[in-house]
């Protein structure tokens, strides 16, 4: 494999088989003609970030678009720093937390999961 393909591939946010599944399950149960899955990242929570995943119709301007796994992610090009090499996993079950950011550029979460810091 050639160093820009791998390079390319080191940069893009991953979604796991399951994120996928229940990813494309919500967007059938939805029924709102959503093309995109965005992934974002916005001040507050209690480590001083928080992730935001929603179905989106269109993408602007400042997105970025990858398609993973059969899935087409736009994440805005500021969250795009934060989540460069991220895994969007999702865990359910009993005691399964729902979509799981696995990023490696957190230096810190909150117990809940949902917020970071770098």
């Amino acid at each position: 494999m050639d160093k820009l393909r791998l390079n390319f591939i080191l940069l893009m946010v991953t979604i796991s088989d399951t994120a996928k599944t229940k990813l494309l399950n919500l967007m059938a149960e939805d029924n709102s003609a959503s093309k995109f899955v965005r992934v974002g990242v916005n001040s507050g929570g209690c480590s001083g970030l928080s992730y935001d995943l929603k179905f989106e119709k269109e993408m602007t301007e400042n997105d970025k678009l990858f398609e993973n796994n059969g899935i087409n992610l736009i994440v805005d090009d500021k969250s795009y720093l934060y989540l460069v090499g991220t895994t969007l996993n999702y865990s359910g079950g009993l005691n399964g937390k729902g979509f799981v950011f696995e990023n490696p550029n957190a230096s810190r979460t909150c117990g809940c999961g949902e917020s970071f810091s770098l």
